[in-house]
């Protein structure tokens, strides 16, 4: 993983870290327990989602970048039906409060969105390599006369 990629992971994983303390907190306040416990399994799924997410279309841009555009929108669609998908399956569930966990996914993945877009926007990252002005010239290459001009 390269340096401006680590960089990325961990300017969105911290501010959805403490989105999830702040759900966890504000579920155990008002739905007790369980409130807590599905604010925080929420919480962790959505970071971990959107992680592994992230890694894989970082490890995609690094070895198939020709691929890297059609990868990011597949990927993204996977995210979502992933995350519908465990909504459907533990949408009848009684070992935790299935609103908490469901607000605080939501909170979760946007707070994670919101702060890859400022990560990526701040990042600077060079789209053409800067050649040095003797890398340009070939070897061997003469100054060419002024056009015009006769030798």
């Amino acid at each position: 993983m390269q340096s401006n990629d680590a960089r990325t992971l961990l300017s969105c994983a911290a501010p959805t870290a403490v989105a999830g303390v702040v759900a966890v907190a504000v579920s155990a306040v008002v739905a007790g327990g369980k409130g807590a416990l599905g604010a925080s399994f929420g919480a962790l799924l959505g970071a971990a989602v959107m992680a592994t997410g992230l890694i894989v279309l970082e490890r995609t841009a690094k070895y198939l970048p020709q691929l890297f555009q059609m990868m990011g929108l597949v990927l993204y669609m996977t995210q979502f039906l992933l995350v519908a998908v465990l909504l459907a399956v533990f949408r009848d569930t009684t070992l935790f409060s299935t609103k908490a966990f469901g607000l605080a996914l939501l909170a979760a993945v946007l707070v994670w969105i919101a702060a890859q877009a400022r990560a990526h926007m701040k990042a600077k990252i060079l789209y053409v390599q800067p050649e040095a002005e003797d890398e340009r010239k070939p070897e061997g290459a003469k100054k060419s006369a002024p056009a015009g001009s006769t030798s």
